[in-house]
């Protein structure tokens, strides 16, 4: 009879082998070199860099790689940009700065964590790791158990043994730890410290994909999802009320307790003084010094990117940009229905005669670029304050006349003329009354001609008058001759 549950197991495998990245890192052929070179400047203490640093540090080592022979034919860049679209890198925007940042995808993390296991294998048969599952599996079974009695007696049988423990320790019968089991303990201690700082990777993945589902269930229009639409709506944190928030929320509060961080540090002293520390290397006892202020550091990212998201879903719910992305998505559906129902009328090269613009940045040469020089928008000259003053009528007349025309000055001057020489021509009028406003008063004087007199198409006479600067000027012009005083043909 064939096994179902090897079956499965299989099935189970293949479906893991297509889609976690850290199966494909094994696979691939350059594994030796993402894990050695990830691993080192994004595998430890420091998780997250400037694209162009860890740029400059890869350059670094390929540099010392090739020279054992080895062939690398890409750049530090090139290599990041194929790990990248491989899923091994995960970029990420740089908080408070211009550029990006790159940090190990949460697959390719723990698959470095494996291999390096392989590097360094520790032994997992061991006292304290038997000591700790006893221990936990103890404390589990007293803090879920509902019988009150039960739990008392449980707990009187661990204080009686807590006090018998004190009695010995009062009459000088202690036992201690010998250097290797002591060392022992020391290292299976590091081994599952060392694992928690991945599981952040983890669980900032576990929040993106959480985002992700809940922007599509607003999307979504059936029924069933419309709860979490109305729960946004009132203000309901959804993403600190989802299992994994209230989750990290525990552990959260657990690493940020001042009294926890005191302890730890007080039992690390006491550690590191003793003799067997010795044999720690120095990136073991400097990793247990910066444990507790890394999972801080780790905790605030979280929170923070935990708090981003749920003022995003809150913000893109309250704006309604789910109403214009819910329009779009239907529009594009409708689109592939469409292009579904003529997929075989239609080839996809067909011309559609239609032209779509879309939004780039255009090519140009580095020639065509222009500097940007402060100093064209530097107000050197200081900005003079004036106080009000009193204004008289006169000032004020003399100001409009040097932006407008007087055309009542114009007038009165034709009135005069025409009533000295009978019919006369802007020639006339100019040498009878002098233009005081320069070429002002011949345009002015032209325009009334022109509105109130007689041009006449076939005759030229030259005018001239005395610009504002005291220069004089002459021209041509066609004859405007006024035939009656204004003021009366406007009466």
């Amino acid at each position: 009879m064939a096994s179902i549950g090897g079956a499965r197991a299989v099935r189970e495998l293949l479906r893991v082998r297509a889609d976690d990245i850290g199966w494909a890192l094994f696979r691939a052929d350059n594994s030796a070199l993402i894990a050695g070179l990830l691993g080192t400047h994004l595998g430890d203490e420091r998780r997250r860099l400037p694209d162009v640093e860890l740029y400059e540090l890869l350059d670094a080592d390929l540099d010392a790689l090739r020279d054992t022979g080895l062939d690398l034919p890409k750049t530090a860049q090139g290599y990041c940009a194929d790990w990248r679209a491989s899923g091994y890198l995960v970029r990420r925007p740089l908080p408070g700065a211009r550029g990006e940042s790159l940090e190990l995808s949460p697959g390719a993390l723990s698959a470095i964590v494996t291999l390096r296991q392989l590097v360094a294998p520790r032994l997992s048969v061991t006292e304290s790791r038997l000591q700790n599952v006893s221990a936990q599996l103890s404390r589990l079974a007293i803090d879920t158990d509902p019988d009150f009695g039960r739990r008392l007696s449980q707990l009187e049988l661990e204080r009686s043994r807590i006090e018998a423990e004190i009695e010995r320790v009062r009459a000088g019968d202690i036992d201690v730890l010998d250097d290797q089991r002591a060392l022992e303990r020391v290292r299976d201690i590091l081994a599952q410290a060392q694992e928690m700082p991945s599981d952040f990777a983890r669980v900032r993945a576990e929040f993106d994909d959480l985002n992700r589902r809940l922007r599509e269930w607003i999307l979504d229009s059936e029924a069933s999802h419309r709860p979490v639409l109305e729960d946004v709506f009132r203000g309901v944190d959804l993403i600190a009320e989802s299992d994994e928030g209230r989750t990290f929320a525990a552990f959260s509060a657990l690493v940020l307790d001042p009294h926890l961080g005191d302890d730890f540090d007080d039992s690390l002293s006491q550690l590191l003084s003793r003799a067997f520390s010795a044999q720690l290397s120095a990136g073991d006892r400097q990793f247990l010094r910066r444990f507790i202020p890394m999972l801080k550091d780790h905790a605030v990212e979280i929170h923070t990117v935990m708090t981003n998201f749920a003022r995003g879903l809150r913000r893109y719910v309250q704006t309604q940009e789910f109403q214009r992305d819910r329009a779009l998505r239907q529009l594009l559906r409708d689109a592939l229905a469409e292009a579904l129902d003529v997929k075989d009328k239609v080839k996809p090269y067909t011309e559609t005669g239609l032209h779509l613009q879309l939004s780039a940045v255009g090519i140009n040469s580095v020639g065509n670029l222009r500097l940007h020089d402060p100093s064209e928008f530097d107000a050197s000259e200081e900005v003079l304050s004036n106080a009000p003053t009193v204004v008289d009528l006169a000032a004020l007349r003399l100001l409009a006349r040097e932006t407008e025309i007087d055309f009542a000055e114009l007038v009165d001057a034709v009135d005069r003329a025409v009533l000295e020489r009978g019919p006369c021509t802007v020639a006339d009028v100019l040498e009878l009354h002098p233009a005081t406003q320069g070429v002002a008063s011949v345009i002015g004087l032209l325009a009334l001609a022109a509105s109130h007199g007689v041009v006449e198409h076939d005759a030229i006479e030259a005018i001239a008058w005395r610009g504002t600067d005291g220069v004089r000027r002459s021209a041509n012009v066609l004859v405007h001759r006024f035939q009656a005083p204004i003021s009366a043909r406007a009466a």
